[in-house]
């Protein structure tokens, strides 16, 4: 499986904003948003830039990356996933962000078990996470209305999990993910609602420039 590798840190300095890919290290002053700003990575990122902002076609596609790199999908995935919007009624760059949502590794991050999505799309890999009492494995795995997810009982003493999930209060919950009675556990209450998404994406200009 296809997957990027490199320093994720240089992700959130391309975009000029934190995507909080690093968990925990997001939220510290070594952070290199913190130390070094919002300056491109490499070594012309301090050189002052030449020619206007960016308009157009250029703003459409680094509001394209952004959410690719905030839910770690490649391009193949996130333009099925568009596609799959524009069919669905609705509007299609909400419908867009609530299949994002929905995916496994996300609700898992969002529930709280885990500090970044990569270390979630790990613990879903590894087999640590079920769904409705059975293992799922695939992070891409669409969670629906009514679902429980919930760390399986032999992974609920993993250190990371027991992190995550004793800060996750402080983080902040979206109001679509319950947690229920069970220990480590997370019922879908409903659908993902646009105000419980990042609201610094401006999906419009996804739409636009997937609609040219």
């Amino acid at each position: 499986m296809a997957r990027y590798r490199s320093a994720v840190c240089r992700l959130c300095r391309r975009e000029g904003a934190k995507l909080f890919l690093k968990g925990v290290r997001c939220y510290k002053p070594s952070c290199p948003i913190e130390k070094r700003g919002t300056q491109p990575p490499g070594q012309h990122g301090n050189a002052p830039r030449r020619g206007k902002a960016l308009v157009g076609y250029g703003q459409q596609l680094r509001e394209k990356q952004k959410v690719k790199r905030i839910y770690f999908v490649l391009e193949g995935q996130f333009r099925n996933y568009f596609d799959k919007a524009a069919r669905m009624k609705g509007i299609t760059g909400e419908n867009l962000l609530s299949l994002l949502e929905r995916r496994l590794d996300n609700a898992v991050y969002r529930a709280g078990f885990a500090t970044s999505r990569r270390q979630a799309r790990q613990l879903v890999n590894h087999g640590h996470v079920e769904v409705n009492g059975r293992k799922v494995d695939i992070p891409s795995f669409s969670v629906k209305v009514g679902d429980v997810i919930a760390v399986r009982e032999g992974s609920r003493k993993n250190p990371h999990v027991v992190e995550a999930w004793s800060t996750a209060a402080g983080r902040g919950r979206p109001s679509w993910l319950a947690p229920t009675d069970a220990e480590m556990s997370a019922r879908v209450a409903s659908l993902p609602p646009r105000e419980d998404i990042d609201r610094s994406i401006n999906e419009q200009l996804i739409v636009e420039l997937y609609s040219k």
